[in-house]
């Protein structure tokens, strides 16, 4: 611990006030998100809590029929805003780092493969990252989720759109780890320490698993944060265009679009709570992933 605080990557952080801001932002939103079910004064999708003469109470305001008071407001159905964000918040980060996981998992393996192997394997593989990479992220992750939603039966759509999400974001931000790694790969090959693990017999996949990949492991885990920021924006979109997450586990996506149905009606503070949440979230995430990046890049020391 003590040879942390006194290295240069602790100095840096104490030295970059946003970085320190953005930070703290992300770990108090995380800590409400994994203690919601604590921090919530209301389960504001459980329907037999909800009271529809509580719906559309302004911030601070007494509600005119039940006299209850709710910090942020209430939505169109009643529930405690407040409560619906941490809930919320839970599932759009659940979404974001489950597919940066699968993108990360994805990605780092074929990057491997790619990088290591050669040859028309690796041909194959950066073809299809270079035509994948041709279309916007967006565009590929409502492709992939139209096209597995159409093909799971009407039952089941709903308790696994979930999964469904998280594959499709997931499929579509492999890219950048793949060819991070790639390229890592090709350096790291070359090596003396490779040449020896050669010597000793062991096989392809032990040298990338065993050897290769822990040097390769610095960048990729800089892209993961930033992919972080998109992958919770992605979802947020999708569900927001009302192809992501289900109505009964709404994101902040969701919350979102169902606010911007009373924005010009005056109930303003059911789009804007929810809205400012998430630009918190993914602009501390992006700040975080650049000092990140730029920290651990030896050429800018």
């Amino acid at each position: 611990m003590k040879r942390f605080f006194a290295s240069d990557f602790f100095y840096d952080f104490r030295r970059s006030p946003v970085t320190i801001v953005s930070f703290l932002v992300v770990m108090i939103l995380l800590f409400c998100a994994v203690f919601a079910s604590l921090i919530a004064p209301t389960n504001p999708f459980d329907p037999a809590s909800l009271d529809l003469m509580n719906g559309f109470t302004p911030p601070m305001t007494p509600n005119e029929f039940t006299g209850s008071v709710f910090m942020l407001g209430t939505d169109d159905q009643g529930r405690d805003l407040f409560s619906a964000i941490l809930y919320g918040l839970r599932v759009s980060l659940f979404v974001g780092f489950s597919a940066v996981m699968l993108a990360l998992l994805i990605g780092v393996s074929l990057g491997l493969i790619a990088g290591y192997l050669g040859g028309w394997i690796d041909a194959f593989i950066m073809r299809i990252a270079d035509i994948q990479v041709t279309f916007p992220s967006i565009l590929i992750a409502m492709l992939i989720f139209g096209v597995t939603r159409s093909l799971l039966p009407p039952d089941q759509r709903d308790e696994l759109a979930i999964f469904v999400l998280i594959v499709s974001i997931g499929l579509s931000e492999w890219v950048q780890f793949a060819r991070t790694v790639r390229g890592a790969t090709l350096v790291e090959k070359e090596k003396e320490y490779v040449a020896a693990a050669k010597l000793t017999g062991l096989g392809r996949v032990q040298i990338m698993r065993r050897h290769i990949l822990p040097n390769v492991l610095g960048p990729v885990l800089v892209i993961a944060t930033i992919t972080l920021a998109i992958a919770i924006i992605a979802e947020a979109t999708l569900s927001f265009l009302g192809v992501g997450a289900p109505p009964t586990e709404p994101s902040l996506g969701t919350l979102i679009n169902i606010g911007q149905d009373y924005l010009f009606s005056g109930e303003w503070w059911i789009l804007l709570f929810p809205a400012l949440t998430l630009l918190a979230l993914a602009l501390s995430v992006n700040l975080f992933g650049d000092w990140l990046r730029d920290t651990l890049n030896p050429r800018l020391k």
